[in-house]
């Protein structure tokens, strides 16, 4: 755990420090505020078709921007062009993610692409990121994900994002079989952290995880001192917002 000191430091910026209006999530202008305010970020990863790492969370551009369609169907400079709602900012790249922060602050990036099958973002990543000397750490609900990242980039630091398994399994024996999977995906992933769901806690994959494998607990996403108060007790740091710890 002490080796991730850095990751647990300070709060951390859900998609940055933004409030939904005058600053969208994942935007320069919510990662800057979240600078200013002295806080880490949290941002997410989605592949365009030209295999750029884009900051932006959903599949679909819809909800945030004057775009209306899957972002894996456009290039890296068409998504570039593309504005927000409201606001002047455009979508970046991970790599201008990293010229913004300058290693100033954490990073904590979660790859939204599944896997098996697609390594382009993973490729990305680990190009873009072979130049950056500022701390940051990868993450992604998908293990096989982290698993691949495992393979091709070592020295990058790596988490699973989870959360209660509320999916019914018809019969014992099946949940068993599906339990040993996940158990089979995790090993092979090795995470060095987890980020988990704030109102699934106390749960006793963080739980085993912090304090037999003394990995770091990230509780998500905190949006109330409530929450704040009952993720310290379970978690070693919150990814927040709609407020401000």
């Amino acid at each position: 755990m002490d080796a991730l000191k850095w990751l647990l430091a300070r709060p951390i910026a859900h998609r940055g420090l933004h409030d939904g209006s005058s600053v969208i999530e994942n935007t320069p202008s919510a990662f800057a505020a979240a600078i200013a305010a002295g806080y880490g970020i949290e941002c997410d990863l989605q592949v365009s078709a030209d295999g750029e790492a884009m900051v932006f969370h959903d599949a679909g551009l819809g909800r945030l921007t004057e775009a209306d369609t899957r972002i894996d169907s456009m290039r890296a400079s068409e998504l570039k062009r593309v504005r927000f709602k409201l606001t002047g900012d455009h979508m970046i790249t991970l790599g201008e993610l990293c010229d913004i922060t300058g290693g100033r602050t954490p990073l904590l990036i979660e790859m939204k692409n599944q896997f098996p099958g697609d390594c382009r973002l993973i490729e990305r990543c680990t190009t873009v990121m072979s130049g950056y000397r500022g701390a940051a750490a990868f993450m992604s609900f998908d293990t096989m994900l982290m698993a691949a990242l495992r393979a091709r980039a070592p020295a990058l630091t790596r988490g699973i994002v989870a959360e209660e398994n509320s999916s019914h399994v018809a019969s014992d024996f099946l949940s068993g079989l599906a339990t040993l999977w996940r158990h089979y995906r995790l090993l092979r992933a090795r995470p060095q952290f987890i980020a988990f769901a704030v109102d699934d806690l106390p749960h006793a994959l963080p739980a085993i995880a912090r304090h037999l494998f003394r990995l770091p607990v990230l509780a998500w996403t905190v949006r109330t001192p409530l929450q704040e108060r009952a993720a310290r007790r379970y978690a070693d740091q919150i990814i927040f917002e709609a407020f401000r710890p």
